[in-house]
C-alpha cells in the first residue's frame, strides 16, 4: 500500500526478490495542473508497468473494497507513505501489517519527519518499519537503520537517500517475519518528544527573528518542496537556498540589501544570510543574480 514514489522502491525491491505481490493499493487518480489532466500516481504506475493486481479504494471502509481484500487474502501487508487505515483493513492478514515510517521512532512521529528532522537541525534520522495500532506511528518497532543528516543535505537529497535505505529495510523485516525471526520492541518512553506535523503556509513561512542558521535549516528542509516562503518588499517568494554570512550584520530582522546586480542580503535576529537561489510569484526559479538583472528591489 502506497502512493507517492518513496514507495515505489519498497515496492520493487520485493518484486525484484521473486516475493509474490498480490495486490497493490494506492490512491485515487486525481485531476492536476491546469488542464485538471487526471494523473496516476507513481505506485499506479509502477503497478501497471509490472501487471500487478491494482486497487484504488476512494474509500477504505468501503464493502466492496473489504471484500476485494478478504478475497485477496493477504500473508502479510506492507504499507509505505500511504493514508491511515482503519482496524478492519490492518488487522486482516495473519502475519499483520507493518509500516516503513522515514525517522528513528519514537521521534519525529507524523506526515514529514524528513523535512522536521532537517528543519530542527538533527546529524541524524533514518527509517524505521513497525507493526500498525490505532494511535498514528505509535506501533512495536521491528527494524531500524540509521542516515545520517549532512550539513548541505537538503529535503530532496535526504529523501533520495532514504527511500532506497527505506526499500532495503522493508525487504530485510519481510523476511525476518517470513523466517519467524523477529522480535517487536514497544517504542520506548522519550522525556522530549520531537513530532513531525503535517507543513501548512504557517509553520512553511520565514520568521526573520530567528537566528540565521534557524532559518538555513527551514530553508534546506523545505527545498525543493513544498519550500519555504516570505513577503519581503512585498512580493510574495519562496526561497531555495540561503547561506550565512559569518561577520556581524547593522540589519535588523527582515531589513534587505542589496546591490542590485549580485547580492541580496536579508537581516535575521543575529546576523545576515544572502538569498541565492528563489522563486518570485509567478516567476519560475532563479539563482539571485538572473533574478536581479530583471527585477531591481
Amino acid at each position: 500500500m502506497g502512493t507517492p514514489d518513496f514507495a515505489v522502491p519498497s515496492l520493487d525491491i520485493l518484486l525484484q526478490n521473486h516475493y509474490d505481490i498480490a495486490a497493490v493499493i494506492t490512491a485515487p487518480d486525481k485531476p492536476s495542473g491546469r488542464g485538471l489532466q487526471v494523473n496516476e500516481s507513481p505506485v499506479k504506475k509502477y503497478a501497471r508497468e509490472h501487471n500487478l493486481t491494482l486497487l484504488q479504494p476512494a474509500n477504505l471502509k468501503d464493502e466492496n473494497f473489504l471484500r476485494q481484500l478478504q478475497q485477496i487474502n493477504p500473508n502479510l501487508q506492507v504499507v509505505v507513505a500511504f493514508r491511515m487505515l482503519p482496524e478492519v483493513v490492518w488487522k486482516l492478514p495473519a502475519l499483520g501489517t507493518f509500516n516503513l515510517h522515514a525517522s528513528l521512532l519514537p521521534q519525529y512521529r507524523g506526515a514529514a519527519p524528513i523535512h522536521w528532522a532537517i528543519i530542527n537541525g538533527e546529524t541524524q534520522t533514518g527509517c524505521t518499519t513497525f507493526f500498525l495500532r490505532h494511535e498514528i506511528d505509535s506501533g512495536d518497532i521491528l527494524l531500524s537503520q540509521p542516515e545520517p543528516i549532512y550539513p548541505s543535505d537538503t529535503f530532496g537529497s535526504l529523501y533520495e537517500r532514504l527511500k532506497i535505505k527505506g526499500a532495503q529495510l522493508v525487504l530485510d523485516t519481510v523476511k525476518a517475519i517470513e523466517q519467524d525471526n523477529i522480535k517487536p520492541i514497544p517504542q520506548p518512553l522519550c522525556v522530549q518528544m520531537k513530532f513531525a506535523p503535517k507543513l501548512n503556509r504557517d509553520n512553511t513561512k520565514i520568521n526573520w527573528q530567528l537566528p540565521a542558521h534557524r532559518i538555513y535549516n527551514v530553508v534546506r528542509g523545505l527545498n525543493p518542496i513544498p519550500a519555504a516562503w516570505t513577503d519581503i518588499f512585498n512580493i510574495h517568494m519562496k526561497i531555495f537556498d540561503v547561506k550565512i554570512i559569518d561577520q556581524p550584520s547593522h540589519l535588523a530582522p527582515q531589513q534587505y540589501i542589496t546591490d542590485n546586480k549580485t547580492y541580496l542580503h536579508v537581516g535575521t535576529g543575529d546576523s545576515a544570510i544572502a538569498i541565492t537561489e528563489l522563486q518570485a510569484e509567478g516567476k519560475k526559479r532563479m539563482f539571485i543574480e538572473e533574478y536581479l538583472r530583471g527585477n531591481k528591489l
